[in-house]
């Protein structure tokens, strides 16, 4: 197993508080048994619990806190030790992996002595849960993303399956079978993919050139949710990169990068979809290209959690350099003096989101830099969890929960009274849509107000 520092027993309590050293992850040992050991993971979630609960500053991010503080004030001692260990999944099951108590407020991340990492610990208390049986056919089935997509992209099985999704009766069959909200706001598919939109782009030759980072190729990771459902943004995404003169292709052959996969605590499942995606990407590395992906778990994935999963491989190591979020790219190429910057058409007022899994990869606000420089456009920057999360912002049991934690986001959206909603994620930015009084159609990705301002 890993080796990593020796954490306090529970109910010690160290002076230190924070520290000057960047935060850092550890590997995570999942192939280990003792990853998986219920008393070594009990004990550890009574060490970590306890630390929350002496600090409390994560209490307004997500409901895995205020669960978590419940179970400690109502408990006979009003301390972790009081709380019945078969509680303790009860605030597993609150977090949606988001990252932000590591990124943002926990001040006891590695190196710190305490030593703590709520996220993964959670990720771990997910992947044991699983590995006993304890997650339903109706969860699996949700997360089943490429299977999903796939099928519904059928020209006849895509008009049925959205007209199930628009049937408020057969929406409650749904919630049966999937374990789907009737009144959660599901995406419609397409039959004309990403890809096969990318593929039918006019032929563009391109010189590439290099800048900082970037090679100046990009070979685009369409994803699940991009491939079956928002098929525009990767057909908009190709456009602007061919526009700034970088060449573009799409990754040979792909499948899901693991993320739904992962936040079930479903690893069997990652790692396969790991062993299908790794040789392709990193031979499409080694060939001379940039990877990019246009939703921001899925760049995750690459750059952070399958690395911390496979330290060693050097396949993984060489994809998690050469990924790229599309903003982040385009600025590296602004930097050089590389991006067009003669836009023909202003955006208005954008209600502009950035989503938890971009903000934790640490590029700066790099989407809101970008839109900025399009003249006549005002933009409302909100950097809060919309609550949507994969699949917890779609489930019965936390449908409720995901608007409540995203009512702020779509009250600040709907005071600015903009005239699109955007989010790197665009599945946050339909919940941000969804949740707002008027509950607009519009929520999309800012890749498409980019092209929409070059006019092309």
């Amino acid at each position: 197993m890993t080796d990593v520092p020796v954490p306090p027993a529970a109910g010690a309590r160290a002076a230190g508080e924070g520290g000057l050293s960047a935060p850092t992850r550890h590997p995570l040992a999942w192939r280990d048994a003792a990853f998986y050991d219920e008393a070594a993971l009990h004990a550890e979630l009574e060490r970590v619990y306890d630390i929350c609960h002496g600090c409390r500053r994560c209490v307004s991010l997500c409901q895995a806190f205020p669960v978590l503080f419940d179970l400690v004030d109502n408990s006979p001692t009003m301390e972790v030790d009081g709380v019945v260990k078969s509680d303790y999944g009860k605030v597993v099951e609150q977090c949606y992996l988001c990252d932000l108590c590591y990124q943002t407020k926990c001040p006891y991340v590695p190196p710190h002595e305490w030593n703590v990492d709520f996220p993964h610990l959670m990720l771990r208390a997910k992947a044991a849960e699983f590995r006993k049986g304890e997650v339903s056919a109706a969860r699996k089935r949700l997360t089943a993303t490429t299977a999903f997509g796939k099928l519904a992209s059928i020209p006849v099985v895509t008009e049925a399956a959205n007209a199930v999704n628009r049937s408020p009766t057969m929406r409650k069959l749904v919630s049966k079978l999937l374990d789907v909200h009737p009144q959660a706001h599901l995406p419609e598919f397409h039959s004309l993919t990403g890809r096969k939109r990318v593929a039918r782009l006019p032929l563009q030759t391109v010189a590439p050139h290099a800048a900082g980072p970037t090679r100046g190729r990009v070979a685009i990771f369409t994803t699940c949710y991009g491939n079956y459902n928002m098929p525009q943004v990767v057909e908009d995404l190709a456009v602007v990169l061919r526009h700034n003169g970088v060449e573009v292709k799409l990754v040979e052959r792909e499948r899901c990068c693991g993320m739904p996969k992962l936040e079930l605590g479903d690893l069997q499942s990652v790692d396969a979809f790991k062993q299908d995606n790794l040789p392709v990407l990193a031979q499409t590395v080694a060939d001379g290209w940039d990877l990019m992906a246009p939703i921001p778990s899925c760049v995750l994935m690459f750059r952070q959690e399958i690395p911390l999963m496979y330290p060693e491989d050097a396949q993984v190591q060489a994809v998690k350099r050469a990924i790229f979020d599309p903003f982040e790219y385009l600025m590296h190429r602004h930097k050089a003096g590389l991006l067009d910057t003669a836009f023909k058409n202003p955006l208005g007022k954008v209600a502009y989101h950035a989503p938890c899994h971009q903000r934790v990869q640490n590029i700066g606000p790099k989407t809101r830099e970008l839109l900025a420089l399009v003249p006549g456009t005002e933009i409302e920057s909100i950097e809060r969890c919309s609550g949507h999360d994969g699949t917890y912002g779609l489930r019965n049991a936390t449908y409720a929960l995901s608007m409540k934690i995203g009512r702020p986001v779509s009250a600040r959206a709907e005071k600015f009274a903009p005239d699109a909603v955007v989010s790197d994620c665009p599945m946050a930015a339909e919940h941000i849509a969804h949740g707002m009084k008027e509950n607009r159609k519009d929520g999309g990705h800012p890749i498409s107000l980019l092209r929409r301002a070059y006019g092309i």
